[in-house]
């Protein structure tokens, strides 16, 4: 069983409810599901639609069949009827949409007319539509009903009852009238987690012990500062909106300096006003971690849509030589740890740590059974209370074997902590001396560089032990890659190799990737972006050069069809 499901209509439609919805039933019913969205940078109007997979195994990428579309209007009709599986049915509303469409594979339910008759009003439309989708599958309506009731108990019982009621109704007409489905959902045990890569992020933040986080909304980040705002009060984190990326970078590196972990995230556009900060960060050795959710630019570009183009920015962003780490994470789950080892890299070396996603990945909802509770771990490496305070003195930049300096906390004792964003001697003050800066860059850079570079985690392989083919990706590529791997594996041998650290570039010493990529016939780099950047850092970092590339760049993520048919055309021969 693996069904896609796509709702399309105008932004301001409910798209996004109808989708979100399902998605939720689905994960507890215990089904495995993956969400995209697909969106216009409008308020109202515009073609938007939602995607949602639903399987009894795990799923990790957009197919471009799909196996019921709800269109709530004409435009979802005349893009999408083309993509119907030969089993698909297409829903609509032709008392909505103005027109009868006489056609075996479409199905003309009143989601308005039965929102009023049962719902109470227009506005339950939706509910109407979620509910006839169950139906269609041959689901019941208890999960939906218990999720309506969530949703709404704050509402009051007329409007949580007036909801299942438009639900049931939808339901029992879709059974009753859709006689050629032949969909069947299998019953499966136990609730699933569903999280967003966004969400994943805050999490792993709070989970890191983020007391901070100061931002601009810019999507697709804003997701991050909305996930933490709403836990600010239990959580006891702070969350500022600034006044724009500029002040929202400071404000970080000012509450880290003041003692507290902290972090902000933001598209493209925010980063290139948060590069002095970067550099800030860098010079007065000041823990930040910064989320940076890629779209296309350049410029304002496509604001909604989704790309890899920004590696090179954040690998070289901000003046001057400094040691940075960049993680790329590919899943929520890899969101959630990669986040959690950003602070813990920027904290125990004074450093800024980046993490790389994207609309696609950032909006994009996964089922997981759990996030691992044992990966989790905190370190405290601040110089705090008695350890601060029994020091003889204190050199907020001392010269040690690692490069890392005591980080104290200013207030924390009668010790004085002092840095400049201009060059430093060991005690924090202004130096122009020569020989005080070679031995300040030695330690900042080439005695922590080799540090940081042991802690990176070398690419995660999947596939044939011995391949002929191998593809290699970074970031949000992950699902697509490793579904196509399972595509195409009955017809050749293949394998990929997935990089989430990305910055220090992961050695071979944990595990040897440079070998699988030698002895492999074809190799093939794999990214959202023109002109392959990873395929060049690939090349800088270790000198291998991939045969061939898959380079995408419409603002759209792979669907699994398109990726497998380009490496067959690749490779097909093998």
């Amino acid at each position: 069983m693996d069904y896609s499901i796509k709702i399309s209509g105008e932004a301001g439609q409910g798209i996004q409810t109808i989708g979100n919805t399902l998605a939720r039933v689905f994960a507890r019913s215990g089904l495995d599901v993956f969400t995209h969205q697909d969106y216009e940078s409008r308020i109202r109007g515009g073609h938007n639609f939602f995607y949602v997979r639903v399987s009894g195994k795990p799923v990790t990428a957009v197919r471009e069949a799909v196996d019921i579309l709800v269109a709530l209007d004409r435009e979802g009709i005349v893009f999408h009827e083309k993509e119907l599986s030969a089993r698909g049915m297409l829903i609509y509303d032709s008392s909505a949409l103005g027109q009868v469409y006489e056609r075996p594979h479409f199905l003309d339910i009143p989601f308005t007319n039965l929102a009023v008759e049962h719902g109470g009003g227009k506005i339950t439309a939706n509910t109407v539509a979620t509910g006839a989708v169950l139906g269609i599958l041959g689901m019941g309506p208890d999960i939906l009903e218990g999720i309506i009731r969530d949703t709404f108990r704050k509402k009051g019982d007329g409007i949580v009852n007036a909801n299942i009621n438009a639900a049931a109704a939808g339901h029992d007409y879709a059974v009753k009238h859709c006689r050629k489905c032949s969909f069947s959902v299998p019953p499966v045990s136990g609730p699933k987690m569903l999280i967003a890569g966004n969400d994943a992020i805050g999490l792993g933040a709070l989970a890191s012990g983020c007391r901070f986080y100061a931002g601009y909304p810019m999507t697709p980040s804003t997701g991050i500062m909305l996930y933490l705002a709403g836990r600010a009060d239990d959580r006891g984190i702070v969350v500022e909106q600034a006044e724009d990326e500029i002040s929202a970078v400071n404000m970080a590196l000012g509450a880290s300096f003041a003692g507290v972990r902290a972090m902000t995230a933001t598209s493209g556009g925010g980063f290139a006003l948060m590069v002095e900060g970067l550099s800030l960060a860098a010079m007065t050795e000041t823990p930040i971690v910064v989320a940076l959710a890629q779209r296309p630019g350049p410029a304002t570009g496509l604001p909604t849509r989704t790309e890899q183009a920004d590696l090179e920015f954040a690998l070289y962003a901000a003046h001057g030589e400094f040691p940075r780490a960049v993680f790329a994470p590919g899943t929520p789950e890899q969101a959630f740890h990669l986040t959690q080892r950003a602070f813990d890299i920027a904290e125990k070396y004074q450093i800024p740590a980046v993490i790389l996603t994207d609309q696609y990945l950032a909006d994009s909802l996964w089922t997981f059974e759990s996030f691992d509770p044992g990966r989790t771990a905190y370190t405290e490496y601040r110089l705090k209370g008695d350890a601060f305070k029994s020091l003889p003195g204190y050199r907020r930049h001392e010269f040690t074997d690692s490069g890392v300096s005591p980080l104290a906390v200013p207030g924390d004792a009668e010790h004085v902590v002092v840095t400049d964003s201009d060059e430093h001697d060991e005690e924090g003050h202004i130096t122009e001396d020569a020989g005080t800066r070679v031995n300040m860059l030695r330690k900042r850079l080439f005695r922590k560089l080799p540090l940081i570079r042991q802690e990176m985690e070398p690419p995660l392989f999947y596939g044939d032990d011995n391949p002929r083919v191998v593809i290699a990706g970074w970031g949000s590529t992950y699902g697509v890659m490793k579904e196509a791997v399972d595509l195409l594996s009955g017809d050749m041998s293949i394998a990929m190799l997935h990089f989430s650290a990305i910055c220090p570039f992961p050695s071979t010493a944990k595990f040897d990737y440079l070998s699988i990529l030698n002895n492999a016939d074809v190799s093939v780099c794999v990214e959202n972006n023109a002109t392959g950047q990873f395929a060049r850092l690939m090349r800088a970092g270790t000198g291998y050069e991939f045969s061939a590339g898959i380079n995408k760049y419409d603002g759209r993520p792979f669907t699994l069809e398109g990726l497998g048919g380009e490496i067959d055309a690749v490779a097909g021969g093998l």
